[in-house]
């Protein structure tokens, strides 16, 4: 071969080794008790920090919260949990609340298990990288920790398949779901798609309720589904408050409340995200350095 060509051939199979995808690893899963999947590089990246409120700051959702957090204890403790869905009102607390259980699950004596020794891992997976999910889950099947995989803000349009993919995933497949992962979702909607969807659906198909059936039973595969509503006035008082104690503001009840019907008023509803902004925005002006 002749020697002036070598250089040019060791360039094109670096490039091709950058176009193709690495194997997937699990490298570095001892480093942290939180990740997310990139698929395109293979591996989980480690987030040495999760933005959460402690869950018992999460008011008006006390039904919610006691469901998600026995079933993500139970999981922890290698008891039997099913794959949740959290589905409902923007704002309620649906990822906080996921969150908020995975940090409470690794509290150890009180508090924070240390780096990469907590019990249950948290591997956020975005809704793109969907079609990935066997890949991931493989992967995971051959650790000895427990997982919880998670998509927030779930939800498919009308030619979108990865609805059959994640169906087959929780399903469970021939291979069957491994034990030691768990998949909650969070969702504006309740069957995970729009209304006009479904209604198109009806009126389009040569079988309706089939048609319709297919597409709204991913839903029921997610054992435990937990709705969140729209927030009246007094719980969004008590969010308000809550957060305000935890940060030991200096305000009186009247004048807390009087402010905060007025920020959501500005914001047009009320909503546990609402009630966060506005408590932000109270600290820094009650700051010394304001």
């Amino acid at each position: 071969m002749d020697s002036d060509l070598l250089p040019a051939l060791d360039r094109i199979a670096a490039a091709l080794e950058r176009l193709s995808p690495p194997p997937p690893t699990l490298k570095g899963l001892d480093e942290a008790d939180a990740f997310v999947w990139h698929p395109s590089l293979g591996r989980l990246t480690p987030v040495e920090h999760v933005a959460h409120v402690d869950i018992d700051l999460l008011q008006g959702v006390a039904m919610q919260r006691g469901l998600v957090l026995d079933n993500t204890l139970h999981f922890a403790r290698g008891l039997p949990a099913n794959n949740a869905m959290l589905w409902g009102a923007r704002g309620m607390g649906k990822s906080s609340l996921v969150k908020a259980a995975h940090a409470r699950a690794n509290l150890v004596d009180g508090r924070p298990a240390a780096p990469g020794q907590g019990r249950l891992v948290l591997v956020e997976i975005q809704r793109e990288d969907l079609a990935t999910l066997p890949d991931l889950l493989a992967l995971l099947r051959t650790s000895p920790r427990r997982f919880i995989v998670f998509c927030d803000d779930l939800s498919f349009e009308s030619e979108d398949a990865d609805y059959k993919a994640l169906k087959s995933v929780l399903d469970g497949g021939i291979s069957g779901r491994p034990d030691n992962v768990l998949f909650y979702a969070t969702s504006n909607r309740r069957h995970l798609m729009p209304r006009d969807m479904i209604d198109n659906e009806r009126s389009t198909a040569i079988n309706p309720s089939e048609a319709v059936e297919e597409k709204v039973s991913l839903s029921d595969r997610f054992g435990l589904w937990v709705g969140f509503h729209n927030c009246p006035q007094d719980v969004f008082l008590d969010m308000a408050r809550a957060y305000a104690h935890a940060r030991r503001l200096r305000i009186d009840d009247a004048e807390l409340t009087q402010r905060a019907n007025a920020w959501s008023v500005t914001r047009g509803g009320r909503s546990g995200r609402v009630a966060f902004q506005f408590i932000e925005n109270l600290t820094a002006e009650l700051s010394p350095q304001a």
